[in-house]
């Protein structure tokens, strides 16, 4: 997949394009719907499937002291969309001067002019323009005369409510991966490059990978039975122990992971950790027994919820 940053608004020719426009953080089954929607049409017409998105986040810029947290990383997003079949990520940098482009002019120069837009696919509620003032009827309305078809997707339920990144949000701020998954129609995951800790886990008999994790957006602090990708794409169960330690008395946030029946130097090496479901809460235990004890317990458990 293209990814392609709109520093400029430039026509850059090429054959027309289906487009569907969003932020798109964490891809989740809504999102999916719409790309979903996009590539189908971009195939019957042999054109490519392009994903409009803004880096960064529309309220980092126009609200910064209320903009959430990102769950995922731009290049683990263009990832997740190269698998649905997106042939090109257009990444359009929000600034002042973006959000005070008036509907028409943003229909015109970025969906029309830069991206050559045959046909735009968005959802029923989207929005855009200065202070949102366009919405799906206003860009059907200009549609015509720019170029392009519209198609509006109505939105993917879940539990008696729309899915969308603040519900998955809010189930990971609660350590409820197993909901937040079926939300985003997999696991969430985070990446992380393997650091060197204090070896606790080693002198316990639980060596554990210590990740430096690139992501902004983490499930509550707990432990959970996850699934790890190693350098080599291998899919390892593990034990996973997001919080500070207490029973050592750490003050510092790690995510540690111990993946099972595995032994192998990680230090330095790129791993995924994709939460599957929380065995319980991080807590202070009274002798080192007794934390044995425990992740023995986790390890299990981990062991049943993954069939291995």
């Amino acid at each position: 997949m293209e990814l392609i940053r709109l520093d400029t608004l430039a026509a850059r020719g090429g054959p027309g394009a289906v487009v569907t426009v969003g932020n798109f953080d964490g891809v989740h089954r809504g999102h999916q719907a719409l790309v979903g929607e996009a590539v189908a049409a971009a195939r019957a017409a042999g054109s490519p499937a392009v994903v409009l998105t803004f880096e960064p986040h529309p309220a980092r810029v126009l609200a910064p002291g209320q903009a959430p947290t990102s769950l995922m990383t731009l290049e683990q997003k263009a990832e997740v969309l190269a698998g649905l079949g997106v042939d090109r990520l257009a990444v359009l940098p929000f600034t002042r001067e973006v959000a005070e482009t008036d509907a028409e002019g943003f229909a015109r120069r970025v969906l029309a002019q830069a991206l050559a837009s045959v046909r735009v696919v968005v959802g029923s509620d989207f929005r855009f323009g200065r202070g949102r003032e366009g919405d799906v009827a206003a860009l059907v309305a200009l549609g015509p005369s720019l170029g392009f078809a519209v198609r509006a997707v109505e939105p993917v339920w879940h539990d008696g409510a729309p899915i969308s990144s603040s519900r998955v949000r809010e189930e990971l701020a609660r350590g409820a991966v197993g909901p937040a998954g079926a939300l985003l129609g997999r696991p969430f995951f985070v990446d992380g490059r393997v650091v060197r800790g204090d070896g606790r886990g080693r002198t316990i008999g639980f060596p554990t990978a210590n990740l430096e994790v690139v992501n902004e957006t983490l499930p509550s602090h707990g432990v959970y039975a996850s699934r790890v990708r190693t350098p080599d794409g291998t899919l390892r169960p593990a034990v996973v122990n997001l919080g500070r330690r207490p029973t050592f008395g750490g003050e510092t946030l790690v995510l540690e992971a111990h993946l099972l029946d595995f032994e192998a130097d990680l230090y330095g090496a790129g791993l995924r950790v994709a939460f599957v479901e929380r065995l319980r809460d991080e807590r202070k235990f009274p002798a080192r027994e007794a934390l044995v004890e425990q992740v023995r317990t986790d390890v299990a458990g981990t062991r049943r919820l993954l069939g291995t």
